[in-house]
């Protein structure tokens, strides 16, 4: 039992003082797995070496915006990086029937609170600096957010590709590669389960099967079992598919709708929310040996999972881009204007 007792503090502990490593290394694991799986068809330039590093890094971009002290990007960032599914029941919402919408879903919840205030409890104000204790997160609309920026991105880019100047192609690929590494981020927290439920910092509410309380937990799986079991990129490199073309659907034909592929993606995610807790508890992100190795391949599934969906998004969001007509008619008059004929001076 003393042995039992050191081994979990020292879980607790390490997971405590690690929690930016998933900030950063998981996350850059995810963003080089997506740039793994990208097939030869892809635009070239984002295999550069630098371009490769710079979306990497950035895959870490989202979480430095949570250092901050302002409290207004706390309250558009913070949310962005989760939602807590299982809250949906209390607003009497499923995820199918969530708008795609942002700001409509913002006040689905807002209706729901008026209609069922006896489902919340009172918001502590004191914890609520942010503003952000009435929402229960926005990831899966972070992500289709990210993905309809990408698609523009790649718009303007093939446009200007067509007629731009060097200049104006080299700037629209670097806007390319900082929506890529940004957007990794969210992918990759879309398949932490931890970032799909209110069990985020321990288990919460009933819990017969005694499952871990400690809010310590989050950390750990972030970061401090990633290095206690040094999970590292070259590991996984063999198992990348190639990138695929994503389906999506919309009442809309025109204007494919990418959101209920997150919304499908990010559910699935949080089936995983109890089984974690279970390896958890089986002592499989703690130990070495045959446990041990059960943590380790679910955790290194996890980075392929995410990885592998940020490149198939990428992949869809370029293939699927319309042409920008607005931008092409601009260039067009703008070519015109350069190559029509002096007007004669009086």
């Amino acid at each position: 039992m003393k042995k039992f007792l050191c081994v979990v503090s020292g879980v607790i502990l390490f997971g405590a003082f690690t929690a930016p490593a998933w900030d950063y290394e998981g996350h850059r694991m995810v963003n080089q797995i997506a740039l793994a799986s990208l097939p030869a068809d892809f635009p070239a330039f984002i295999r550069a070496p630098a371009a490769q590093e710079r979306v990497a890094f950035l895959a870490g971009e989202a979480d430095r915006w949570r250092n901050t002290p302002d409290l207004p990007l706390k309250h558009c960032n913070g949310p962005d990086h989760y939602i807590d599914l299982d809250e949906l029941e209390h607003y009497q919402l499923a995820p199918a029937a969530l708008s795609h919408f942002r700001y409509e879903f913002v006040g689905q919840l807002a209706v729901a609170r008026a209609a069922h205030p006896q489902n919340f409890p009172p918001i502590d104000e004191a914890k609520n600096e942010d503003k952000t204790r009435t929402l229960v997160g926005l990831l899966p609309w972070a992500l289709t957010e990210y993905y309809g920026k990408l698609k523009s991105g790649f718009s303007y880019l093939k446009t200007f590709e067509a007629g731009g100047t060097p200049e104006e192609i080299a700037n629209a690929q670097q806007n390319i590669i900082y929506i890529m590494g940004v957007m990794g981020h969210f992918a990759g927290d879309s398949t932490q389960p931890l970032h799909t439920t209110v069990h985020h910092h321990g288990w919460v509410g009933e819990n017969p099967k005694r499952y871990a309380t400690n809010s310590s937990i989050h950390a750990w799986v972030d970061g401090g079992y990633l290095n206690r079991a040094g999970i590292r990129f070259p590991e996984m490199s063999s198992r990348v598919r190639p990138a695929k073309v994503l389906s999506a659907t919309s009442p809309n034909a025109s204007s494919p709708d990418i959101f209920p592929t997150v919304m499908n993606f990010i559910s699935n995610q949080h089936k995983l929310v109890e089984p974690l807790y279970q390896l958890n508890q089986d002592r499989s992100l703690s130990d070495h040996g045959e446990a041990g190795s059960k943590g380790r391949a679910f955790i290194t599934q996890q980075l392929l999972v995410g990885g592998q969906f940020l490149g198939d998004l990428w992949y869809s969001a370029w293939q699927s881009a319309p042409a920008d007509t607005y931008l092409k008619s601009q260039l067009a008059r703008r070519k015109l204007a350069e190559t029509a004929p002096a007007q004669a001076k009086p």
